[in-house]
């Protein structure tokens, strides 16, 4: 019962390990996991806007799942992100509660950012394609957001998330 009991022993910390790990293609993304908010204003005449973000490890590391909800479930999506083996690149979907979903591809920067690329397929607003940079600074999630509109690219959003203890919420 011993050698059982100490095999255990030894063996739980590893099995812990091998839990929370990330496959190597999405290491990058290990500062990202739990949960964050923004609160932004996109236009001056508009309200203040809180998206709540949460980042988990999923499908035994392979892949990271990614929920969010605008002002407690107004509006929100799911993404997945993965290694594309075939591809030899990080790609992702995103669906949403308006109906429209996305796919595209991540790039990795040097310094841990990564920028994403994103075709629209049924959006609205002459809404064709998106790209964001996300970058982990000082304990944040700093995010510039693009949209391609009408075939021109708007000025750049910029989002700071911070550490929440909010819930993700849909309706």
């Amino acid at each position: 019962m011993k050698p059982l009991f100490a095999a255990l022993v030894l063996l739980l910390p590893t099995l812990a390990l091998a839990k929370s790990s990330l496959s190597p293609q999405l290491s990058v993304f290990e500062p990202y996991l739990g949960t964050w908010q923004a609160q932004f204003q996109p236009a001056p005449a508009q309200e203040q806007v809180t998206d709540v973000s949460q980042w988990q490890r999923a499908l035994n590391g392979t892949a990271i799942r990614t929920l969010h909800s605008i002002n407690d479930g107004d509006y929100g999506g799911e993404s997945l992100i993965f290694w594309d083996q075939s591809k030899q690149k990080l790609v992702f979907y995103y669906f949403t509660t308006a109906s429209f979903y996305t796919q595209g591809w991540l790039e990795v920067g040097d310094d841990g950012s990564f920028t994403a690329y994103e075709e629209v397929t049924g959006g609205a607003q002459g809404i064709t394609q998106v790209k964001s940079t996300s970058q982990f600074v000082d304990g944040k999630i700093v995010v510039s957001t693009q949209y391609l509109q009408n075939e021109q690219w708007t000025s750049p959003q910029i989002r700071t998330y911070t550490r929440s203890d909010k819930a993700v919420v849909f309706k």
